[in-house]
């Protein structure tokens, strides 16, 4: 998180990170498809022989609590290609948050497994805790054939702590659920250690109901939660982290 006390903004970084052709990019090219024109910043592809990698600014995506504060939330994927290995590093250093989008594929398991790990080693050497960090896993390609089925996919998430959504990127289905899921957990986290509410009469659940409002998407706020298959939305205090 980054806050500019001048122009009393405050800056949120958002990873997308996954194996080589998960649908990382097609998730953000989802977002920036379903946001409103005037909501978001221009969108930016770099291309790598056999990937893609991507980031945006997805702006303003702004709401102002009564102390005028703004928010700027910043979304970046990660080339998946194992020789991309620095560059990754460098793009979750300083992340907010992180959503995982692994492959429903069963062929895939295997590099599911490898980018997971790699995601919790470069979170760590970046200082940074996987146990700690807001994290969604998002099971994309649900429309192919050969994918975990829905109910092996549910007992899984009912094993872990992160929140887990079913998706199909290609047609923005699941897309803008996993990303407020993203984005619930990392505000609560920043939140709980910052105190914004009370520093900057910040509305979280006001600010939350604007951008899914600018994604397209009019369910309220806990319905959009409530899509997830498995997992807690709530944050992990670090007292309480095993």
């Amino acid at each position: 998180m980054q806050l500019d006390f001048s122009a009393r903004e405050l800056t949120v970084k958002l990873v997308y990170y996954g194996p080589a052709l998960s649908g990382k990019t097609t998730n953000l090219q989802a977002l920036h498809d379903a946001t409103d024109p005037g909501s978001t910043g221009r969108l930016m592809t770099l291309e790598t022989k056999d990937d893609r990698t991507l980031f945006f600014d997805l702006l303003p995506l702004t709401f102002k609590g009564k102390g005028d504060l703004s928010v700027r939330i910043k979304v970046f994927t990660v080339p998946g290609q194992v020789i991309h290995a620095s560059t990754r590093r460098l793009v979750v250093q300083g992340a907010d948050g992180v959503a995982f989008i692994a492959d429903s594929q069963v062929s895939e398991t295997q590099h599911n497994a490898d980018a997971f790990n790699d995601l919790k080693q470069n979170l760590k050497s970046n200082g940074l805790s996987l146990k700690q960090m807001p994290l969604i896993i998002q099971f994309n390609k649900r429309d192919l054939k050969g994918v975990r089925s829905d109910e092996e996919i549910a007992h899984l998430a009912a094993q872990g702590r992160e929140p887990v959504y079913l998706a199909v990127a290609t047609s923005c289905q699941g897309v803008v659920e996993s990303f407020i899921g993203l984005l619930h957990l990392t505000w609560s986290a920043l939140e709980a250690e910052h105190d914004l509410g009370r520093k900057f009469g910040f509305d979280s659940k006001a600010f939350l109901a604007d951008v899914a409002a600018k994604l397209g998407n009019p369910r309220s706020i806990p319905e959009i939660l409530g899509t997830c298959v498995g997992g807690a939305l709530e944050v992990l205090r670090p007292e309480a982290a095993p």
